[in-house]
């Protein structure tokens, strides 16, 4: 039971479902592994297990549905992301502001998962407001990568991709708006899925931005069939929740064991975009090639990325103005630079400026739509860079290209978010020193089936899978 930790979440589905492992004791097992390993990494920032053994006492006694669904975690501990609310659970999104708050009612994800088995047992690190690509904040501090403690661990879920990395979950939400999801998996060596917007309900009942599609929340694991076993488990259509998708008649994780690869792969190391570091295109070059070991032909293609910089920036810039104009009222000497320069970079958009991005974003989506009538998978590195030093911000150049805010490094992500096409980072390989790379892949329009099985093929053809967990590398 020591080493319960070491498992998959499938595995540890299996047992909590046979009854050879009770829910109390995975709680009582990831507890013990966040307590042995949280104080080098600092991934977890809120522990509830008293509401997780309450919550694992209850199931034990009420017993588990008789006809549960496909994605039933019996269970199972898992973390949420600190900008999502948890009933009774302190949730701050990272910001001074709100170091106090207690929530009174669970967000739509966290009560479809619940709702689903699975026992929430602390909440993952987050910069503030999810804003950035560095996991730090001025509530927490900053959390580090267990594959060297000096290093940044990606964002802005990078807390729960390093309680996946440890071993301190099986399971862990996460939320993507430029990357979020995507690049803490490259930079942890895990798996990270940006699904379709509306394929995973967010917000609560008291929710403003209903009609947002460009932010998501989904799900992390350490591979690609636990990554689809949580996707089962977070799938749900609420009426408070406009874009929210009917659940599909097929699970999944059925589409992941297929591990089908795709027939044609668009290959790209820039998007025709982005400077990427010359190791990392390496790397990210000689996975794309595997995929002819799976008898699929790769050529060098991709959409028309020109343009899609400028367009992302003036919706993201509108979006902060809509989330953050009380706390730049009331708040702005609280807020980090970052989050000012989003909000005032909002501020000096034109009508002409929302209409063009409009326009740009539908060009692109259309883009999207012509190369995969061509192609099944459009694979590119996900972060141009491997982690750097957690002191660092933000990275200001690459490859002497210099960016003029703190999110242009996050190129090979965000370009994709406005298309709505789900999108999956998996681990490809690592750099001379040690540092975890990641390779994206991205599918069609509402084609998380497909790209959950051609990931599933690549991962099992690239045996990187079982690199986690481990124990955090104290440098």
């Amino acid at each position: 039971m020591t080493e319960l930790w070491r498992k998959t979440a499938r595995e540890m589905v299996a047992l909590l479902a046979g009854g050879e492992v009770r829910p109390v004791e995975a709680v009582d097992a990831a507890a013990q592994r966040i307590e042995a390993t949280n104080g080098a990494v600092n991934a977890v920032v809120t522990l509830c297990l008293e509401r997780a053994k309450d919550a694992a006492a209850q199931m034990e006694s009420k017993g588990h549905p008789e006809h549960p669904g496909p994605g039933y975690l019996y269970g199972l501990p898992i973390s949420v992301k600190d900008l999502n609310d948890v009933a009774g659970v302190r949730c701050t999104l990272g910001s001074p502001i709100y170091a106090d708050r207690v929530p009174t009612e669970s967000d739509f994800m966290v009560q479809t998962l619940e709702a689903n088995g699975a026992i929430v047992i602390g909440k993952s690190n987050t910069p503030e407001f999810g804003a950035g690509a560095n996991t730090f904040n001025e509530v927490f501090g900053s959390t580090r990568n267990p594959w060297d403690t000096r290093m940044n661990c990606g964002g802005s879920s990078g807390g729960a991709a390093v309680n996946l990395a440890t071993g301190q979950t099986w399971l862990a939400t996460g939320s993507d708006l430029g990357g979020s999801l995507r690049i803490p998996g490259a930079f942890c060596s895990i798996v990270g899925l940006r699904p379709s917007p509306g394929r995973c309900p967010r917000g609560t009942s008291a929710s403003l931005m209903l009609f947002d599609d460009m932010a998501v929340v989904g799900p992390m694991a350490r591979n690609v069939g636990d990554v689809a076993l949580m996707l089962d488990a977070m799938v749900g259509q609420y009426a408070r929740d406009p874009i929210s998708l009917p659940i599909p008649d097929e699970a999944f994780q059925i589409a992941a064991r297929a591990a089908k690869p795709p027939r044609r792969v668009g290959w790209s190391a820039t998007l025709g975009v982005a400077p990427v570091d010359p190791e990392v295109a390496e790397i990210c070059a000689a996975a794309a090639q595997s995929f002819t070991d799976l008898g699929a032909t790769v050529d060098d293609a991709c959409p028309d990325f020109n343009g899609a910089s400028k367009m992302f920036h003036s919706l993201r810039g509108a979006s902060f103005v809509a989330a953050h104009r009380t706390h730049m009222a009331e708040h702005r000497d609280l807020l980090k630079p970052e989050i000012i320069w989003n909000y005032e970079h909002g501020m000096a958009l034109s009508t002409l400026d929302h209409a063009e991005a409009k326009q740009a974003r539908g060009r692109l989506y259309a883009g999207m739509c012509d190369f995969f009538e061509t192609h099944d998978l459009l694979v590119t590195p996900t972060v141009m860079t491997p982690p750097f030093p957690a002191e660092i911000r933000y990275l200001e150049e690459v490859e002497g290209v210099k960016f003029d805010n703190y999110v242009e490094w996050l190129m090979h992500t965000f370009v994709l978010t406005p298309t709505g096409c789900p999108a999956v980072s998996v681990p490809c390989g690592f750099t001379k020193a040690g540092l975890p790379v990641g390779l994206q892949l991205i599918g069609p329009p509402r084609g998380e089936a497909a790209l959950l099985s051609a990931a599933a093929a690549f991962e099992a053809n690239c045996s990187l899978e079982w690199q986690t967990p481990i124990d955090p590398r104290v440098k």
